[in-house]
């Protein structure tokens, strides 16, 4: 039996979406929990016309983020 996939929602999403918080924006903005767990400011859930981060999962109204990382699907 297939493990359930547990999507994430988080916060500050723009198309552009990097999840790298910054002091110069004025919205409330959650940190990429990629990064988070290896320490880098590296990933980034989609830059516009190049890739897209194996672990998005969409966009969700107004500006969420649907991501699947977890440690556990870590290798």
């Amino acid at each position: 039996m297939a493990k359930e996939e547990k999507v994430r929602e988080l916060k500050g999403a723009n198309m552009d979406i990097d999840l790298l918080p910054n002091q110069k924006i004025t919205w409330e903005q959650d940190t990429c929990p990629w990064n988070e767990a290896e320490n880098t400011k590296e990933h980034k859930c989609a830059v516009k016309d190049i890739s897209i981060c194996k672990h998005f999962r969409g966009i969700k109204k107004p500006d969420i983020v649907l991501c699947a990382y977890s440690h556990e699907s870590k290798k």
